[in-house]
């Protein structure tokens, strides 16, 4: 019979030690196959984020006054090298604007463009919000789906076809709203619109997307990949006058979206002047 352990008294009571390292009788394989070179492998990673992604890091705070602000481009240059928003890119972030890992992942997950899962070559977001599902939104993601897996295994939300950041990689998922209801239904490929488009149009774009082409949107950017769009997130374009304009320029307004400014001119509308109301007054706190 064996005696009783002491009464444990209320209160922390840290332990000096939270792991043991195996002794020389334990099959470290057999007890995890799978896994079990990285169990054993005791070298250190190498860091994703040189020296150069530093200074861009650093560049990026040096736009405000208070340097947490950076943290939204910040994780738009972890994705630019990654792919996705790893733990070593929420330290990293959380290094360089001294935050704690917990308020950076309290960002990283609220917010769908930070992606927690590796992301393809290209990122297809279909806009499935009630005009566009109305328009045939909703048609197009599902054709989507079983087109870029099949019928018995439909690709789901934010999942990819093909191995992530290979070419010719798609990561697919819908989106809530994409903020171009009067050409709907709309596609974007790492953000850069896709109007009007159907069931047909889409497939054909992904096959192109897939086969290593990058079609001219309808407006916008000329395409990149994500990772491409990841850096331009962060703030960063060729220096250069001439590729800076081939790389960002393109046209950014559409028929439909310029009728009713169109309609106001030629009828004589005009907005009402609003009134310069001063701010109540707020109490200072104390």
């Amino acid at each position: 019979m064996t005696s009783s352990t002491e009464r444990p008294e209320p209160g922390p009571d840290y332990a000096d030690q939270t792991h043991v390292a195996a002794g020389g009788d334990v099959d470290v394989r057999g007890i995890a196959p799978g896994d079990s070179a990285s169990i054993l492998d005791t070298a250190v990673l190498e860091d994703p984020f040189g020296p150069d992604i530093v200074d861009k890091a650093q560049q990026i705070i040096a736009r405000y006054p208070v340097s947490r602000s950076a943290l939204l481009p910040m994780l738009h240059l972890v994705q630019s090298v990654q792919g996705y928003v790893t733990q070593e890119g929420i330290a990293f972030c959380a290094k360089q604007l001294d935050l704690s890992d917990a308020e950076v992942s309290a960002v990283a997950t609220f917010y769908t463009m930070y992606k927690r899962r590796p992301c393809g070559e290209h990122l297809v977001s279909v806009c499935t919000n009630t005009l566009c599902a109305a328009l045939g939104g909703d048609d197009i993601y599902k054709k989507l789906q079983t087109h870029l897996g099949s019928e018995e295994k439909p690709l789901g939300h934010e999942e990819t076809a093909g191995t992530p950041g290979e070419p010719g990689s798609i990561t697919l998922e819908h989106a809530e709203c994409l903020a171009a209801c009067d050409l709907g239904p709309v596609i974007q490929v790492n953000y850069e619109y896709f109007d009007n488009q159907t069931t047909d149009k889409a497939v054909a774009l992904v096959d192109a997307l897939r086969a290593g082409k990058k079609p001219a949107p309808t407006r916008g950017a000329p395409l990149t990949d994500f990772k491409g769009a990841e850096l331009q997130l962060a703030g960063f374009f060729p220096e250069d006058e001439q590729t800076y304009r081939a790389d960002v320029d393109g046209p950014s307004q559409a028929v439909e979206t310029l009728r009713g400014a169109q309609v106001a001119q030629e009828r004589g509308w005009t907005a009402p002047v609003m009134e310069d109301v001063p701010l109540p007054a707020v109490e200072e706190k104390k």
